[in-house]
C-alpha cells in the first residue's frame, strides 16, 4: 500500500501509529466517517472527521467525532474569528491535496489553522483519515495536536 502524505508525515516524525484499511464502499445515505467507523466496528466517539470551513474568509481545519456534529460558532471562537461557514468542497480539496472522505489533518499540501474537538483528549488513541478513502490511521491525540499545531476546544456537538 502506497504511503499517503499523512502517513509519511508520521513516519518522518517517527510517530507511533497503526494503519486500518477498509472497504469505501457504502451506502448512499450513510456519510465517508459513518462508514470507516461500520466496516471498522469502532466507537464513533473516537474515530474523528476532517472538515474544512472558512472562518471569516480564511480556510481552516477542523476535526471532530464521527458521533457529533461540528458547531461552527465554537469553531470561529476558538480561532478568534466572529463566523464560520462550512468551506466550498472544490477549495478544501484544493487546499488540502485530499479527495473529500479521505481529507486527513496531517499531510496537507497547504497548513491550515486547525483546532481538534477536546473530547479526543479522552482517548488513548484516536483514529483520522490517512489521506484516501478506505484508510484510517489510529495515533495517540497528543501527536495528533502537535504534529498539526492544533488547539483543542470543544468545538463538536
Amino acid at each position: 500500500m502506497a504511503a499517503t502524505p499523512a502517513v509519511r508525515v508520521l513516519e518522518r516524525a517517527k510517530v507511533a501509529h497503526t494503519l486500518h484499511p477498509y472497504d469505501p464502499e457504502h451506502p448512499s445515505d450513510q456519510g465517508h466517517g459513518e462508514a470507516a467507523v461500520a466496516a471498522l466496528g469502532a466507537d464513533p466517539r473516537q474515530v474523528f472527521k476532517t472538515l474544512v470551513a472558512r472562518v471569516d474568509g480564511a480556510l481552516t481545519v477542523a476535526v471532530v467525532p464521527v458521533s457529533g456534529t461540528l458547531d461552527l460558532k465554537a469553531l470561529a471562537a476558538a480561532v478568534g474569528g466572529r463566523k464560520a461557514v462550512m468551506a466550498d468542497p472544490a477549495d478544501a480539496e484544493r487546499a488540502t491535496g485530499y479527495v473529500l472522505g479521505g481529507i486527513s489533518p496531517l499531510g496537507q499540501k497547504k497548513a491550515l489553522p486547525t483546532v481538534v474537538d477536546s473530547s479526543a483528549l479522552g482517548f488513548g488513541t484516536v483514529m483520522v483519515s490517512a489521506g484516501k478513502r478506505g484508510l484510517q490511521l489510529e495515533l495517540a491525540p497528543a501527536d495528533l495536536v502537535c504534529l498539526t499545531r492544533a488547539r483543542t476546544a470543544a468545538i463538536g456537538r
